[in-house]
């Protein structure tokens, strides 16, 4: 029973369950019956008389589309009175333009008042032109809507709000979307906030209450508010230090700061929030979000229901860790700490990560252990994936060994100088290198990919945000643990940070203010969400890895067959691993021709045909649906060319710009294909499977870019660093190099300092 005016009344129906709010974002989805509620602001046009007709042709397709997937929607709106003010300005303009053109002339129209319009009157005029406007919008869609304008009063009495409770429900089960409204043309004039100084107690006075009053009593799952800004912030929005509250708990009231209300509407962000703990209390999920804003309005609520980050979630469930975006906040400070450490201490913490890779073998093999047998048990992961994910000594060693490689060759990375200019007499210009700032790694299944990333990281001076899957989540956990060990001895911890919350990727794809950098390192769908889904940063790696191997005329016999082995066989899911075959058209028919397909047969390759390949065969293997193809497995296409140049214009149309290799003894053929082909890795008779960055002496890498700007290749340690120009003057100013100045430019070039030996 809850007390609500004086008047006690049960709150809930008595037919309702106990329900409990959704704890998660990720769980909207599961969302199955809705109330959107659309503030003034978002309804009404700016000048607050007449309605945004495309925003609200938005909202409409929006709901209408949740509608069609089974959910039952309803609407909670306001614009009656912005509508009512609209038509009636316009008769009184025109009655009193008439009057004036009799009267006084034209020259006086300009200068006639319009009176202030009564919001009771203008609500009466303006509800039955909302309601067509809905009903026209929603017939678009196939979607019956109805109107039910309610009062305060109207829950008072028991009988009125069964009555409210049954019509509402009869019309959800006619698939119907009912438009809600407080009856304006007759309500009271607003009361003092005197019952909504806490949640235990609401009464109808604005659109808040009336969503918040409507979700409880239906049983609602979600209910979103819609208004002009993008949720609650830590400080009024629009403040230099203002930032948008991701989750608001009950409780938090205190770190919020209300500013004033919106231009139009009754109820300002207290009674928002107030309206919203209320309904939380009553079970259902609440989103403040904002539903005006051009870029969003036209998703806002599917986003909602999607489970992506917009606007306010709120939530009785409080995380016993930091939020995503305070992560990165201090992967943002660890890293700058980081940078500003001596060379050897950086070294010195990537050398200690090393040796806790051996020292605690058994535990990570554990960690390994308990994933590998959830992944088989669930059957979720296919066996190239089951081996990615799979850890054992030698792999742990190899790790150790590729640690020690980034610790050695990391001494002179940060700060290097790489250029100094003599601008004038005693004006020195440098350029040096340093950390790009904070980089966001997405991984699938790897989780060795853990330390090798951070090491790269450490030694580079960046701070690190992680997200691995959710297959690697014990291993992953416990490498982390020994980063953050490591970096604790020079009490930098915080510098790399594990994302363990239910965050979506796409969601942290949209932290463009507090990430620099984004590396991708998964399957091809992956690298392609997540250039997709990244707003406003940067995204290194590759898409796709269809690297291919060419065999000339002049082959040696001997290192066709061992070649073309390790490139497709030797690891096949890599994104180094051969996927197309191109053979001179002289080779078929040909002993050498035999061997190769004797040797994948043995290897237990299954062979696709080229076109071109196919043509010349009776009986061909299938042939190709596409040569832009990435198998990932025992697979790979075979093609027939007619010379190196036409190898060369088939890997440009068809390949991904990752690695390419020819297999020749003529050094003249070499070099052109190794001169013209436009891929980040080429090679002469080597396999693809030397693109990685242990293998060039990079100690590891945080992938292999095939981007054209900033890295290319494997990415270590260099690809991680950018650069600033630091100027030292002595009281110089611009004006004294003009046409009559007393300085002169010299732009010499100075000797670079030496570079560590070590």
């Amino acid at each position: 029973i809850r007390c609500w005016s004086n008047i006690p009344f049960i709150t809930v129906p008595l037919s309702r369950a106990h329900g409990k709010s959704f704890a998660h974002r990720s769980e909207l989805k599961h969302a199955k019956r809705i109330v959107v509620k659309l503030g003034s602001a978002v309804v009404t046009r700016g000048d607050e008389c007449g309605l945004a007709l495309g925003r609200l042709a938005s909202i409409v397709e929006q709901v209408s589309m949740l509608q069609n997937q089974g959910r039952e929607m309803m609407i909670v709106t306001s614009g009656a009175v912005a509508f009512g003010k609209q038509r009636l300005r316009h008769e009184i303009l025109l009655s009193q333009s008439v009057r004036q053109a009799l009267h006084s002339g034209q020259s006086q129209l300009k200068d006639m008042a319009i009176p202030v319009l009564e919001a009771r009157a203008c609500a009466a005029a303006g509800q039955s032109g909302l309601m067509a406007l809905y009903e026209a919008m929603f017939t678009q869609y196939s979607i019956c809507a109805a109107q039910i304008l309610v009062t305060n009063l109207d829950f008072h009495d028991e009988q009125k709000r069964r009555n409210l409770n049954g019509t509402l429900h009869e019309l959800l089960r006619m698939n119907i979307v009912p438009i809600i409204n407080t009856n304006d043309a007759v309500v009271p004039p607003p009361e003092p906030n005197s019952d909504l100084q806490g949640v235990n107690v609401i009464s109808v006075k604005d659109n808040d209450s009336l969503a918040a009053r409507l979700a409880v009593e239906m049983k609602t799952d979600l209910l979103i508010v819609l208004s002009d800004v993008e949720g609650l912030f830590d400080s009024p929005p629009g403040s230099d230090d203002a930032k948008l509250i991701d989750i608001f708990y009950p409780g938090d009231q205190q770190s919020v700061t209300f500013g004033t209300k919106s231009r139009v509407g009754m109820g300002g962000m207290e009674a928002k929030v107030k309206a919203a703990l209320w309904a939380l209390q009553g079970g259902t999920s609440v989103v403040i979000a904002n539903g005006t804003h051009p870029k969003i309005s036209g998703h806002v609520i599917t986003d909602i229901v999607e489970g992506k980050k917009v606007g306010t979630f709120f939530s009785e469930v409080k995380p016993a860790g930091p939020t995503v975006e305070q992560q990165a906040e201090m992967a943002r400070a660890g890293g700058r700490t980081l940078a500003a450490l001596q060379p050897e201490q950086r070294a010195e913490i990537i050398y200690r990560l090393a040796d806790l890779l051996t020292d605690q073998r058994e535990e990570i093999l554990l960690a390994n252990k308990k994933d590998l047998e959830e992944a088989e048990n669930k059957g979720r992961l296919a066996l190239p994936l089951l081996k990615r994910l799979s850890l054992s000594t030698s792999k742990l060693n190899s790790l150790a060994i590729g640690l020690r490689q980034i610790a050695a060759s990391s001494q002179d990375s940060v700060g290097r100088v790489i250029r100094r200019t003599r601008i004038a007499k005693d004006l020195d210009l440098e350029q040096v290198t340093v950390p790009i700032g904070v980089l966001l790694v997405i991984f699938e299944s790897r989780p060795d990919c853990l330390p090798q990333v951070s090491a790269l990281a450490i030694a580079s001076g960046n701070g690190l945000l992680l997200k691995g899957g959710k297959e690697a989540a014990h291993s992953n956990q416990i490498l982390h643990h020994l980063t953050q060990e490591a970096l604790s001895i020079h009490g930098i911890r915080d510098a790399v940070q594990l994302v363990n919350t239910r965050e979506e990727v796409e969601d942290l794809c949209r932290l463009d203010k507090l990430i620099d950098l984004i590396i991708p390192r998964g399957s091809s769908q992956l690298v392609r969400n997540i250039q997709k889904a990244a707003k406003g940063i940067p995204v290194m790696g590759h898409s796709e890895g269809i690297c291919h191997v060419y065999v000339d005329t002049d082959a040696s016999v001997e290192k066709v067959t061992r070649i073309i082995r390790d490139s497709k066989c030797e690891y096949p899911a890599a994104c180094n691993a051969l996927e197309t075959l191109l053979i001179h058209r002289d080779l078929l028919r040909t002993p050498l021709f035999d061997q190769i397909i004797d040797m994948l047969r043995v290897e237990q390759v299954k062979i696709h045909a080229g076109p071109k390949f196919a043509s010349y065969l009776t009986f061909s293997p299938s042939e190709v649906k596409s040569l832009r193809t990435e198998y990932g497995d025992l697979e790979c296409c075979i093609e027939v060319v007619d010379s190196v140049q036409e190898a060369v214009e088939h890997i440009h149309k068809y390949g991904s710009s990752h690695t390419d290799v020819i297999i020749t003894e003529n050094e003249k053929t070499a070099e052109f294909f190794l001169q013209h082909v436009d891929s980040a890795c080429v090679f002469w008779n080597a396999s693809t499977r030397f693109s990685d960055g242990y293998r060039f002496g990079l100690g590891a890498e945080v992938g292999i870019s095939t981007s054209r700007i900033h890295a290319r290749g494997p990415v270590g340690i260099e690809g991680l660093l950018t650069t600033k120009w630091l100027l030292r003057g002595d009281n110089h100013v611009v004006s004294d190099f003009s046409e009559h100045g007393s300085m002169k430019y010299l732009h010499e070039s100075l000797p670079l300092p030496q570079r560590n030996a070590n």
